[in-house]
């Protein structure tokens, strides 16, 4: 007989003392609890989120965006992004973002942010709804999350079906969850799968579901794989926990294990196409920061049990004040077999000192140390709490004896956490919150331990249970949204600026024939998923190394540590990348702490060459890396002389063969003669200040540190007066440093036209681009290389006049040797690692339609041998 539970021995029943309602037949209801566990799960959890937004006065409740730090800078944009994708408004497709980077591969940023079944939600709001799509989508993945704890709560062994949607929604607003996982909505999916893979690991162990289970797998490793590994971790100890409890025989627990594994496998290999992209990618992206594990005090661990603690560097272990006491209960919980008691609480204790070790988080992380928060992981560990905080409950709630033990714990736990900076900052509300909860859950569960309880007592201890664990989470997502909003960088929701933005960028777009630049003056770092056009911002974790190198050698400017890169407003750089058109934007308005000036949004407009260019003496491989100056590489690739790099005083010092630098530290003045009208530039990607050209000149902002997360973009200052001489006043709001040689750049416009009119006059005629593919006419009699505006990321495969020829690279740009009679070009974009994932998923789909026909054909021959109808059963 099939099962989706183990039995009563397993579940460390003893029919000898009588327990009828697990050892005996059991009576089918006409409803399934667990529908009705799911749906309260669902239902407090969603209420407790949106009611933290109304008190926190966030949006969409509020005046106070919600959109801090990457959710502003990533994700949202990636899910406009897609929102223009699936209303077919998108430059490029699933293979090539032309939008963002000057063209970048875009299954990997599918894979990590919007590979989710909840993302194309996006597509049924409007476009300037953005930001309440996303905030959507976040709750509905939080709830759901909840419902699906809930099922498996009353999977693992039967109990009060309101204690297990209760438990449901304190797992769905865990601590990890406000913390983190609200402005990182992907990792949401981790959120979700892990109850749904333990599931998979029940249904294992029945034989039941097989096509199923591997159809959730693949569907949470293709939402996000990152979260679903860790997720998969955290499955596999409770399938191996709930084996040894049950006592199973060591041939029957190969078996299971070799099914789970079997089916985790399957669901791997299906969504191996997008996870072997996604894993590709990362090897070619720009390396960023390199971090440490440091784990964190016992008393900052144990204060994040609490409520309304908040710190993003600490794991956010809050489960809930009724969830924390029956799991603390548990060990004492004598109505509870011994085995299940120290089983629960091993594993318990196993992962939360897993947590603090470096090599088990190094494995909990996929063996490679986060970029950011190191507790990830803690998710799988506020799962566990609640699991045995239900095991505890459904076996009888606890007594008197072992509740007691349970405050006396929390109130250890309590002291310790007290001597934590994250309790003493938050004092005013983090200890009446906890008296609070802790009242609540502790009168409910006890009115649940008294003996032969009426049902008005079972009413009002469920009543006390769920309302404090609904003020508490509440409260804990207020505290959450409005320390975080301090804490961290934060952006507008979309309104009046992103709009003129978008209008500016549409009134001047023309794509391919050149690229629309949407702005130096960004309001988040993936503007042109935003607000439209073609230019080189781009934030992502897999932004590409060759990106990332070649506009940091041009003079271009990031921060994230090279992942976030920005726009370079040089004409020079304009005419190697036909960026025909450019927004000038005020300052964002938001950000108090920039220079605010007024005006409108303007577009200006240059005449560039075309996206493909032919080069008739420049080699398709890079002959040498680039040089130290960012004005002799610009002029590298626009293949002629235009600048003049004059000698600047002050000096600075030099150590062998390296620049140091000048220290600034306080005013100075950089002082330099150039030719008379050209324009002056100032690189000095380690200065963060203020520089203005003489002593009326604009005001331009360069943001850098001397640590490397933060580089200054080369920026224009104005004209070189009729006296020849340049006057850099530079005011430092922080120690910073100009290079001691070649600082200053001064263009001759004249020689710029030249060389542009010449590269338009052998470029390409025309022009078309097609998600992953470019194809140019070329001019007869072309001969050279021809060079595409675009990053040489890994994949570009092209042909010259109808024959493949390798694609080089040209200063990091696409390169194409051409033939002496070739009149055309065609690259085309193959994302690295989609035919390895396309030939895993391809056998994995074979294996799992075999694994389904076979058995069934084998059914039926054995039915025919025997002489009956094929359709007997």
């Amino acid at each position: 007989m099939n099962r989706t539970t183990l039995t009563g021995r397993e579940q460390g029943v003893n029919p000898a003392r009588g327990d009828e309602r697990e050892a005996g037949p059991v009576r089918r209801r006409s409803v399934d609890p667990r529908w009705a566990a799911a749906q309260l799960a669902a239902v407090l959890t969603t209420v407790a989120f949106c009611a933290a937004d109304v008190v926190a006065r966030s949006y969409p409740f509020g005046p106070r965006t919600r959109n801090v730090n990457d959710l502003g800078n990533q994700y949202v944009p990636f899910h406009a992004h897609l929102w223009d994708l699936l209303h077919g408004r998108a430059d490029g497709g699933l293979l090539v973002n032309w939008q963002s980077g000057y063209g970048s591969s875009f299954l990997p940023d599918l894979g990590t942010y919007v590979s989710s079944p909840f993302a194309l939600l996006v597509a049924v709001f409007p476009r300037d709804e953005i930001d309440l799509a996303v905030y959507t989508i976040t709750v509905l993945k939080t709830a759901v999350a909840g419902a699906a704890m809930a099922w498996l709560l009353l999977s693992l062994r039967r109990g009060r079906w309101w204690g297990a949607g209760l438990l449901g929604a304190s797992y769905a607003l865990c601590g990890w969850s406000l913390a983190l996982a609200t402005f990182n909505p992907m990792w949401l999916d981790g959120l979700i799968a892990l109850p749904l893979f333990c599931l998979v690991g029940e249904w294992a162990t029945a034989g039941r579901r097989p096509l199923l289970s591997v159809l959730i797998v693949a569907l949470a490793w293709i939402a996000n794989f990152y979260t679903a590994y860790m997720a998969t971790l955290g499955a596999a100890l409770v399938l191996l926990l709930r084996l040894v409890l049950a006592e199973v025989p060591w041939r029957r627990a190969l078996a299971v294990v070799g099914r789970a594994a079997l089916t985790v496998a399957l669901g791997i290999g299906l969504a191996a196409p997008l996870v072997v992209v996604v894993y590709v990618g990362t090897k070619h992206s720009y390396p960023g920061r390199e971090s440490q594990f440091v784990p964190v005090t016992t008393r900052d661990l144990l204060a994040r049990l609490l409520p309304t603690t908040y710190n993003y560097s600490s794991p956010g272990l809050y489960v809930g004040m009724a969830a924390l006491l029956l799991a603390l209960a548990l060990p004492f919980h004598r109505a509870v077999p011994v085995r299940v008691r120290a089983g629960w609480t091993a594993l318990v204790l196993a992962v939360a000192l897993s947590l603090q070790w470096a090599p088990t988080s190094l494995a909990w992380h996929a063996f490679a140390v986060p970029n950011g928060s190191s507790y990830r992981q803690a998710f799988v560990l506020c799962a566990l709490l609640v699991i045995a905080g239900w095991h505890a409950l459904a076996y009888g709630p606890p007594n008197w004896r072992a509740l007691g033990a349970a405050a006396v714990l929390l109130a250890l736990v309590a002291a310790v956490a007290s001597r934590s900076v994250m309790t003493q900052q938050h004092t005013h509300h983090t200890w009446p919150v906890v008296l609070l909860a802790v009242a609540g859950a502790l009168a409910g569960l006890a009115l649940l331990a008294v003996k032969n309880g009426r049902p008005a007592l079972v009413g009002l201890a469920a009543m006390l249970l769920i309302g404090a664990q609904f003020g508490e989470s509440a409260a804990t997502a207020a505290v959450s949204t409005r320390v975080r909003l301090n804490m961290m960088d934060d952006y507008a929701t979309w309104g009046d600026r992103q709009q003129r933005q978008a209008d500016a960028v549409a009134s001047a777009d023309d794509w391919p024939a050149y690229r629309t630049e949407p702005g130096r003056d960004q309001t988040v770092a993936n503007d042109p998923m935003m607000v439209g056009g073609q230019g080189s911002q781009y934030y992502s974790s897999l932004t590409s190394d060759v990106l990332g190198r070649t506009l940091a050698a041009l003079g271009g400017g990031w921060t994230s540590h090279g992942r976030s890169l920005q726009s370079l407003d040089n004409p020079v750089t304009d005419a190697v990348f036909s960026v025909g058109a450019r927004v000038h934007n005020p300052p964002d308005p938001h950000q108090t702490w920039l220079p605010q000036g007024g005006g409108p949004s303007t577009v200006t407009r240059e005449d560039v060459p075309p996206l493909v260019t032919v080069r008739a003496n420049a080699p398709h491989t890079t002959p040498a890396a680039f040089g130290k100056s960012p004005y002799r590489n610009q002029e590298l690739l626009l293949g002629a002389r235009v600048y003049t790099l004059p000698t600047t005083t002050p000096g600075g010092e030099q150590q062998g063969d390296e620049v140091r630098g000048l220290p600034v530290r306080g005013k100075q003045t950089l002082t330099a003669h150039c030719r008379a009208g050209s324009e002056v530039f100032l690189w000095a990607p380690q200065y963060a200040g203020t520089a203005r050209l003489g002593t009326d000149g604009p005001q331009k902002l360069f943001r850098s540190d001397l640590e490397g997360s933060k580089r200054a973009a080369m920026q224009p200052l104005g004209t070189v007066p009729a006296s020849g001489e340049v006057r850099i006043e530079l005011t430092p709001n922080q120690p910073g440093r100009v290079p001691a040689q070649g600082p200053v750049g001064c263009l001759d416009t004249a020689h710029l036209r030249t060389a542009v009119q010449h590269l338009k006059s052998t470029g390409a005629t025309k022009v078309t681009v097609s998600d992953g593919t470019v194809h140019a006419q070329l001019p007869a009699g072309s001969k050279g290389t021809a060079v595409v505006a675009a990053p040489r990321i890994a994949g570009w495969r092209c042909s010259a006049g109808g024959a493949e020829v390798a694609a080089g690279e040209f200063y990091g740009l696409i390169a194409v040797p051409l033939g002496a009679s070739a009149t055309s070009l065609t690259c085309t974009f193959h994302p690295p690692g989609l035919r390895l994932g396309a030939a895993v998923g391809g056998v994995s789909l074979l294996t799992l339609i075999l694994l389904g026909t076979v058995p069934a054909l084998r059914r039926r021959t054995a039915v025919r041998s025997a002489g009956l109808p094929s359709t007997a059963h």
